[in-house]
């Protein structure tokens, strides 16, 4: 009966799909303990490598250690702690919203010259040889049919209205109060009386100011034109400078709280993930309104009131870098650092733009810029961010990982579903995920040179294009890699470029006091140590001396070689919105454009 069952044809079926199944299973756990076993065996290699190396790949061992209270900055207080540290409860948020100056708001009392298009200049139509007023400093006369008659217009509108400056946040300050002020007096001199369209040839729309361009208009006298400027919102300096006052206290209470030696913000460094983080927002204002307040008070000829608002923005960086031990700091952190840098380097040169530094703040400024060195901190961030993707690899789930999960992101319907398949990768798998991850990292820390203080493009280039070239192919074995690895060679472009500015800033300090003591520049850099600089910050693409020489209109040229490593004699290439491009021709040091 047994022998007649097994023998039919269903039971052979049967017997032959679980010998499959069995035989299935079995190649697919041989599947996974291969690839397992292979996964973590070239993890293991690629550790000792990169341990070889001097890499610390225990994220514990850049836990910060707790530090007293009363010697670090975020914990001068609960409003101190609720203002410059990313608030992660409602409860948190709530109590901020209660801080007087957390709202930033932004000033409302500037002049909107779309809409006044203020009165700049009286235009009056006269015969040669009619008696005019006597010249005074807002007062010109011009014959009609001279080569020179709109260039000699421009610059006494200029006179008129004064000088200017660019905030970095994409506002405009002016020397003097626009809305009141005392336009130029303008006689031309013609034999026959211009049209208006002789006087708008005279005086086209593109003929500007430093803030704005210039319109002719009609009056009631056929011989009496008025010149109003047409510009965007413009705030007075003296206006800025009044509104701002509210947050002096602030300010103050900022400046004692750095007098602490130690920036540490309380919280949970266990995993990456969880470290509490500044408040970048609040970071970004605080040092853009200093670098507004002084370049309102450099437009109001007080470079000795401007100097300390641009001391406590340099001094403030001091919280992203973490003291005293600069650890863990984010690869974010590290860049909102290199940002603010260049703010402040934008000041100072707007400073020597409006010719108003004098020697003692010169100095005081020279001595801020030589202790200023970014390379290491964001040397430092990438092996943050190396160890942190490590750390994540090892220690949290896969797909939580890759779907954000972990980062409080959620997935619904079929990306939920799909997302599972991460689930399904060998463990395996997920060790060459993080192999790939953290040679990438480890390809990009190669690259520095913190000692030294050296950037190489050329490395970085290929770097990068390497990088790109295997990210652009799919493989489960990089998709953490792609997720986890930044942009790095857009962040050490940004590096270079604002550690040259400061370092070329640095120089030209010591080449202005050099010449107000001597009457010239020198005729080399040399000359400057040691009584107006201890030692010369050299050229940090390549490590060789900055390029330096007087030019014929008593000036200078310094400059770097920029990112293309080329000497391009310090020509300036600009890109197609007027922007310097950093990758091709020389970093210059020049004053900003009005």
């Amino acid at each position: 009966m047994n022998k007649a069952t097994n023998n039919k044809p269903g039971w052979r079926w049967a017997r032959r799909i679980l010998v499959g199944v069995g035989c299935l299973g079995t190649l697919i756990a041989a599947f996974y303990t291969e690839e397992n076993w292979r996964g973590q065996r070239a993890w293991e290699n690629c550790k000792r490598e990169l341990k070889a190396k001097g890499a610390v790949l225990d994220w514990n061992a850049n836990i910060p250690s707790p530090v007293p209270d009363d010697q670090n900055f975020f914990t001068v207080n609960t409003n101190f702690y609720l203002r410059f540290v990313k608030l992660q409860t409602a409860e948190q948020g709530n109590a901020a919203l209660q801080l007087s100056w957390f709202h930033m708001d932004y000033w409302t009392n500037g002049v909107d010259l779309v809409k006044s298009k203020p009165l700049v200049a009286r235009l009056t139509v006269v015969t040669p040889g009619e008696m005019v007023p006597a010249a005074a400093k807002y007062c010109l006369s011009v014959q009609f049919n001279s080569p020179n008659a709109s260039r000699q217009i421009q610059e006494q509108i200029q006179t008129t209205v004064g000088r200017s400056a660019n905030g970095s946040q994409g506002d405009k300050f002016s020397e003097f109060t626009l809305s009141t002020l005392a336009p130029a007096q303008i006689f031309l001199q013609a034999e026959a009386l211009p049209s208006l369209g002789d006087l708008r040839l005279l005086i086209p729309p593109d003929l500007s100011a430093n803030i704005g361009a210039l319109e002719v208009e009609p009056t009631a006298d056929p011989k009496a034109f008025e010149v109003r400027l047409i510009a965007g919102s413009i705030t007075a300096a003296a206006d800025f400078l009044k509104w701002s006052d509210k947050y002096v206290p602030a300010f103050d209470d900022v400046r004692a709280a750095l007098k602490r030696p130690y920036a540490i913000i309380p919280g949970d460094y266990s995993q990456p993930f969880l470290q509490p983080i500044p408040n970048f927002v609040i970071t970004r204002w605080l040092a853009q309104t200093l670098a507004s307040r002084a370049q309102c008070y450099l437009l109001l000829g007080q470079p000795e009131k401007a100097l300390p608002e641009l001391t406590l923005m340099h001094d403030f960086c001091r919280i992203l870098e973490k003291p005293p031990t600069g650890k863990p700091m984010t690869l974010v952190e590290a860049m909102i650092n290199v940002a603010i840098t260049g703010v402040y380097v934008n000041t100072i040169q707007d400073g020597f733009r409006l010719n108003a530094w004098q020697e003692p703040q010169m100095a005081a400024i020279q001595a801020q810029l030589a202790g200023l060195n970014l390379v290491p901190y964001v040397a430092d961030a990438v092996r943050m961010e190396q160890v942190g993707a490590i750390e994540l690899g090892e220690k949290v789930n896969f797909r939580k990982l890759m779907t954000g999960e972990t980062f409080g992101n959620k997935t619904k319907g079929f990306l939920k579903i799909r997302s599972h398949v991460y689930d399904l990768m060998p463990r395996g798998w997920v060790y060459q995920n993080i192999l790939y991850s953290a040679e990438f990292m480890q390809n990009q820390i190669d690259r520095f040179d913190p000692t030294n203080e050296v950037v190489f493009p050329r490395k970085w280039d290929q770097s990068d294009g390497e990088m790109n070239a295997v990210f652009d192919h799919f493989s489960f074995f990089h998709l953490w890699a792609t997720m986890s690895t930044p942009n790095f060679k857009k962040a050490i472009q940004a590096l270079a470029y604002n550690q040259t500015l400061a370092n070329e800033t640095q120089i030209v300090c010591a080449l202005e006091r050099y010449r107000l003591a001597h009457g010239n520049y020198p005729e080399t850099l040399d000359a400057l140590i040691p009584q107006f600089i201890e030692h010369l910050p050299h050229d940090l693409i390549g490590g060789e001396p900055l390029h330096y020489r007087r030019t014929d209109d008593g000036k200078f040229l310094l400059y770097s070689v920029g990112w293309n490593e080329t000497d391009d004699g310090g020509q300036v290439v600009l890109t197609k919105d007027g922007s310097v491009d950093r990758t091709q021709g020389d970093w210059v040091w020049s004053y900003p454009k009005p």
